[in-house]
């Protein structure tokens, strides 16, 4: 990736922290995206942690031989089955500069199948 997009995303990204912060009753659900894989975590910004993490390299997902999209919608179902299963319903949603298209979009569908709301 070239420096400038680089530059673009982390421009994006910080105007989108800096109105979104996660706290302890709708935490924040980070995504962060790479060639290959796709990373998604619910973190509380008010007690800086992390309450639940899910990606596209756990076992069971990283063993489908599938395109990325669908991998991608997976983690979000993954995620969202452990967030309920901490007691988190309702997050806010941080795609991290990226465009919500492609994989990131099919990781919020995924959660929002998987019982989050937001």
């Amino acid at each position: 990736m070239s420096n400038k997009l680089v530059q673009r995303r982390n421009k994006i990204r910080s105007r989108i922290r800096g109105k979104i912060s996660g706290t302890a009753t709708r935490p924040r659900l980070s995504v962060y995206r790479s060639n290959k894989d796709i990373y998604a975590q619910i973190i509380d910004d008010s007690r800086g942690v992390t309450l639940v993490a899910s990606s596209s390299k756990e076992d069971g997902i990283k063993d489908i031989k599938d395109n990325k999209v669908s991998k991608s919608a997976l983690v979000g179902k993954k995620l969202a089955e452990k967030a309920v299963a901490a007691g988190i319903k309702a997050v806010i949603f941080d795609r991290g500069g990226y465009l919500y298209h492609g994989r990131v979009k099919s990781l919020a569908d995924g959660a929002r199948e998987g019982g989050l709301e937001f």
